[in-house]
This record gives structure tokens, sequence and C-alpha cells, in this order.
């Protein structure tokens, strides 16, 4: 049964992990539905594992100019918008005292700015009864050292979850965040630190989840899927944590 046929969604980040599996989830669920990603190559390279009705459009996260050009795009390609999946985000590690100026906005630019700004665009075009997701972390309510900006990035998306709900509670568009935990995704392939930290940070995950595993971006996919359809339509204002029970028990 397609959940989303002839809605329109529109995916940032979406050229590998969790994006791409959800635009992915969306097409086979009959949405048409417009991928960003910062290069146009990488882009280009998603599209070959696409089926369906897509547009592709090159897009920097933090870039409050490619934002208007994004939902420029999407509305005269689709008309109005049904779903937005603000996806986009980069991750950053810094201990305390060699945290620079530099990190720490290029973290929020791209993880708070952006979102907020996408949305900011799009909401005279986004249909009545439509769906915000943003992508949150765990991170958000669980401490760990060197993630102060990336953690903070996080916290402030749940935050503007709760206060975008409220705004748009009234054209019965709902907001709601997804919060991940430990999941396969080439995230750790994009960070500022030596890759063996990151191997070691990141070998440790499956012991403190209960279940045991990394996750994958398809579990993702499925939760962005319930938060789009009709299936989630008195869901607003929430944070769901996808996390294996890292951050819950």
């Amino acid at each position: 049964m397609s959940k989303l046929n002839g809605k329109v969604a529109v995916v940032t980040g979406a050229t590998s992990g969790m994006g791409l599996d959800t635009a992915k989830l969306f097409l086979e669920h009959g949405a048409k539905v417009v991928l960003t990603g910062r290069s146009q190559e990488k882009l280009d390279a998603a599209a070959k594992d696409l089926t369906g009705d897509f547009l592709l459009v090159p897009a920097e996260a933090s870039s409050t100019a490619d934002s208007k050009n994004l939902i420029a795009k999407t509305v005269e390609k689709f008309g109005k918008i049904d779903i937005l999946f603000l996806n986009a985000g980069i991750f950053r590690m810094e201990p305390l005292g060699n945290l620079t100026e530099e990190i720490y906005d290029e973290v929020m630019n791209v993880n708070v700015k952006g979102p907020i700004f996408t949305a900011n665009e799009a909401v005279d075009s986004l249909n009545d009864g439509g769906s915000v997701i943003f992508n949150t972390s765990i991170l958000n309510v669980k401490g760990f050292p060197a993630m102060t900006a990336y953690a903070a990035s996080k916290a402030a998306l749940r935050s503007v979850t709760k206060t975008f709900a409220a705004e748009l509670g009234g054209r019965n568009i709902r907001v709601n965040a997804i919060s991940p935990g430990p999941i396969d995704t080439p995230i750790y392939g994009k960070h500022n630190v030596p890759q063996d930290q990151i191997n070691e940070m990141a070998g440790s995950f499956p012991a403190m989840v209960p279940l045991g595993r990394f996750g994958a971006g398809k579990e993702i996919a499925t939760v962005a899927l319930f938060l789009a359809s009709d299936d989630s339509s008195f869901i607003n204002g929430a944070e769901i944590p996808v996390d294996g029970g890292f951050a819950q028990v």
C-alpha cells in the first residue's frame, strides 16, 4: 500500500545514508521526491539507484540562498510541498580547550541555521496538513566528551521542533523529530579528527546499546515514513528516539 501517493517531499542531505534511504522509501510509497546534496556528482550517483518521480537540486545546507533556490525549484517542478525531511547535517568533535569558533560556527550554520531557514523559506509553500521532520540526535540528551558543538546543535533542533509544532498546528502541519542513536552511516567518515579515534569511539557503541548493534539507515527511513504519512496524524511536537535503547535504559 502506497502511503505517500502523490505527495511532494523534500529530503535534504540525500546523497547517502539516512537521507538517501528515506528518499528511496518515499519514492517506493508514491511520493515525488526532491533530493539535495552539496555535490552534483554525488546527486547523479545517488540517482542511479532511484526509481520514480524525483528532482535533484544541489544545495549547501548552510546557505540561505541555496534554500531559496531549493524551494523555488521544488515549487516550479511539483507545485506545493507536503513533506520536509530536514536531514542534512555535519558531525564534528573537539574537546574543551580546543574548540574553535570556526568549528562551532560551521556546525551551527549547517545543523541549525540550514534547517530553520529551509523551513522558513518553505512555509508558504507547505500544504495544510503537511509534515515537517527534523533529524536530531540522542546526543541532545546524553553527554559525550568532545561533542559540545554537535550536541548543542541537535538540542537546538529539538527546541525548534516544539516551537514550529506550536506555530504551525493551526494549519494542521505536524512537526516532529527523529533522534538517531548509533547508526551505520557515512557521517562517521565526515569529521575533523583522526580516523583511529573515530573507529575507537564507534567500536564502543554496540556494547552500550541494549540491542547490541548499530542501527541501519533504513530503520530511520521507516520512522520518517511513519511521520510523513497519515499513520502519525495525531503526533505533533514529538521526538522519536531510534537508538536501540542507547539513551533510553
